[in-house]
C-alpha cells in the first residue's frame, strides 16, 4: 500500500527529480520550491498565515512517486485547510497515487474539528485535476485565487 512521509533532510532530493509532463509544468510549482516554501508557510492576500506541511508520496516498494503540500490557518473565517500542492510524477500518473494522496490529506482535515471547509485551487485548462477533486465532494465557487480556480470542499 502507498505510503506519505514528511519531508525531511534525508529524503528531499529524491523528492526534487519527481516532475511532470512537459504539457503539465504549469500546473504546478517544483517540488524544490515547494519544499522552500513550506519552510516558512504562506501568507494569504487576506492577511491570513497558513502553516505549511510538505510530504512525498511512495510506493510500497519504497519509492517515491509523488508529492503533496497542505497548509492551516485556523484563524481564518471561511476556508481553515488548503492543499497548495498535489503532483504525480509522469512516469506513475494515472496509478491512483494522486487521488491516494488527496485522501490521506482529507482523513487529516475531518479528524480535527476546527476545520470546516477544505480549499483547493487549479489551472482552469487542468482537466485531470478538476476532475479528480470534484469526484472528491470539491465544488467550484466561480472565485478564482489569481490565475486560477478555486474549488471548496465542506466538511462540517
Amino acid at each position: 500500500m502507498p505510503e506519505i512521509r514528511p519531508v525531511t533532510r534525508a529524503n528531499w532530493r529524491e523528492l526534487i527529480k519527481l516532475t511532470v509532463r512537459e504539457d503539465q509544468k504549469h500546473f504546478v510549482a517544483s517540488n524544490l520550491y515547494s519544499i522552500a516554501q513550506a519552510q516558512f508557510g504562506f501568507d494569504d492576500d487576506n492577511g491570513s498565515h497558513w502553516e505549511t506541511y510538505a510530504c512525498g508520496i511512495y510506493t510500497d516498494d519504497d519509492a517515491p512517486v509523488g508529492f503533496l503540500m497542505y497548509g492551516y490557518s485556523f484563524p481564518s473565517s471561511n476556508l481553515q485547510a488548503f492543499i497548495f500542492r498535489l503532483m504525480v510524477d509522469e512516469k506513475c500518473q494515472g496509478m491512483g497515487y494522486g487521488r491516494f494522496g488527496m485522501n490521506w490529506m482529507l482523513e487529516r482535515f475531518r479528524e480535527d474539528d476546527r476545520i470546516k471547509d477544505v480549499g483547493i485551487s487549479y489551472e482552469p485548462d487542468n482537466e485531470a485535476g478538476r476532475k479528480l477533486y470534484a469526484s472528491l465532494g470539491f465544488v467550484e465557487t466561480g472565485e478564482m485565487l489569481g490565475e486560477e480556480v478555486l474549488a471548496v470542499l465542506h466538511l462540517k
